[in-house]
């Protein structure tokens, strides 16, 4: 089923087999129409993770990053709008002769051509393919047949990932959905030569045999992945029980014994007791979803926020505010809050809320991040309490405003993509120059995050339509805030913030630093911004 957890079983494998000493490529199947995740609502699809190239993507994009510390893009992920329109685009242009195009093979052979072309890009010995959706699910039938055609002629192996659920009135596993979702792919001509089955707890012996035996498969393949306290877990406990060690053999590969010892130490700094916790209010209006409530819509940045509280041997305690349903009461809601992050958002739903909650950060010098949105949202604050610019904004939500402070610029191939219907996006890796003795230049430098320090450029990705407005910068200036960040051509504000002796931290980027996080190098904004928050709360107490 969706979610059940192949992207982090994928994001595993890969790791210990690049772990083995091979060169390792994952690549995410998707079974939408969409070209990429950017314009799909986050709360439909989680968080679209924003890769080095531009490419917005699903969220496992974000764990393979994670996993492996190497940048994904677009050779590492497919959608059957991307397959459709590239068979369709080619029909147009006679690519096919003449011939009656169809699903198959046409569609097929772009999936397998799709994935070997990635291949020889990245120089890879082994693809990691996951396959969206589900088993018999009508949308993904294409990518199963590609696989079907591609074990005829190439060394394929699959794994199945299942879910074995233990209902709680029973108290034991039940193996039937497992087998009948390997029936259904038996039924498309796939014979999965190993399963991981995904379960609350440990799935026993007597069970893996009952597996074995209807699926007609080695018991010594199938393998257990239960529910445990962080992600990160799942590559030690698929080493452990030999499953790397198990592909090998099946592809004919030599394996080696190999040093998780990194890993192992991570797993222990996560698990550990903490002494310390900071809380967090994430200021934001991706929470809903019908009458439930989800964090996906900001995975990367939670992600981010853990990545650095690990490091610092902090627990991490997160409170979520929705700046739109509850905008009456934001600064009741934060208050007590150790930090407050504003990040990402789209549109005029939830504005007023973020505003307030920038300005009770100001004034009362409550540790802020300000990503994206909340970047562009804290100038229009200053503008309004601290310049006196009343009805300032950003064009995003009023175009008619006398002070937009926030605007869009004409469209110059240089800077931007065009995303459909004339709305043009900075969208992927973008440079930005540091201003010397400020707050953020002494981050970056503090950890040695230059990407080329003897000219202060520092590197973020970027995914946004609006800008700051450089004919407000000097009357920003002269009220007080630091423009410490600006594109190599002096063109773009990157970041603000204000000086330390008006605020212990108040900081503002338009990049998104979370996107570049991982749990073994946490990225040095988020260390220092969890490092004042805790010693915000020091002093708070005192």
């Amino acid at each position: 089923m969706s979610s059940v957890g192949k992207g982090i079983v994928v994001s595993s494998i890969c790791l210990l087999l690049k772990k083995h000493g091979y060169r390792v490529v994952p690549i995410k199947c998707e079974n939408n129409l969409n070209i990429d995740f950017g314009t799909i609502n986050p709360i439909e699809h989680g968080d679209p993770f924003l890769c080095e190239d531009g490419l917005e993507a699903d969220v496992d994009l974000g764990n393979y990053e994670r996993f492996l510390n190497e940048n994904m893009g677009k050779e590492n992920f497919i959608t059957m709008g991307q397959i459709y329109k590239s068979v369709i685009d080619r029909e147009r242009s006679m690519g096919y002769n003449g011939e009656d195009v169809e699903a198959i093979p046409h569609v097929c052979d772009e999936i397998i051509k799709r994935i070997k072309d990635s291949s020889k890009k990245k120089n890879a010995e082994i693809v990691v393919i996951e396959l969206g959706g589900t088993a018999g699910e009508y949308q993904n039938a294409l990518y199963y047949e590609a696989s079907r055609i591609m074990a005829l002629k190439e060394d394929v192996l699959h794994i199945h990932v299942s879910y074995v659920p233990i209902p709680p009135h029973i108290g034991e596993p039940k193996t039937k959905p497992t087998q009948l979702s390997f029936r259904h792919l038996m039924s498309m001509g796939i014979q999965p030569h190993i399963i991981v089955t995904r379960s609350e707890s440990d799935i026993d012996d007597r069970r893996k045999y009952k597996l074995a035996l209807t699926c007609n498969i080695d018991p010594k393949d199938v393998f257990s992945n239960p529910n445990v306290e962080t992600i990160y877990k799942v590559p030690l406990i698929l080493h452990k029980q030999g499953l790397d060690k198990r592909i090998l053999e099946k592809l004919g590969l030599p394996k080696k014994k190999i040093n998780l010892r990194d890993w192992d130490n991570l797993v222990k700094k996560i698990t550990s007791k903490k002494s310390k916790k900071v809380k967090i209010s994430i200021v934001g209006k991706y929470f809903g979803t019908g009458n439930y409530s989800m964090a996906d819509s900001y995975f990367a940045l939670i992600e981010a926020i853990k990545h650095s509280c690990w490091k610092l041997g902090v627990d991490s305690m997160l409170n979520f505010v929705n700046s739109d349903k509850d905008e009456g009461n934001i600064e009741e809601l934060i208050e007590g809050s150790d930090g407050v992050i504003v990040p990402i958002g789209w549109g005029s739903r939830g504005v007023e809320g973020k505003i307030k909650a920038v300005k009770f950060c100001r004034e009362n010098k409550i540790p802020y991040l300000g990503l994206c949105y909340g970047m562009q949202l804290a100038c229009v604050e200053f503008a309004r309490d601290v310049i006196g610019w009343k009805n300032s904004n950003t064009v995003e939500v009023d175009p008619n405003t006398n002070y937009p402070v926030i605007h869009a610029i004409p469209f110059n191939k240089k800077y931007q993509v065009i995303k459909g219907n004339g709305a043009s996006m900075r969208l992927g890796g973008c440079d930005c120059i540091l201003k010397k003795n400020s707050l953020l230049y002494e981050i970056y430098n503090r950890h040695n995050s230059f990407k080329d320090k003897e000219k202060s450029i520092v590197s973020e990705r970027h995914r946004h339509r609006f800008e700051f407005n450089n004919k407000y910068r000097q009357d920003f200036e002269r009220h007080g805030l630091v423009f410490s960040g600006m594109s190599p051509d002096g063109f773009f504000v990157e970041m603000i913030e204000l000086p330390k002796s008006k605020h212990p931290f108040f900081i503002g980027t338009q990049g998104h630093p979370e996107y570049k996080s991982t749990p073994l190098k946490p990225h040095p904004i988020f260390l220092e911004f969890i490092e004042i928050c805790e010693k915000n709360q020091k002093k708070t107490n005192n």
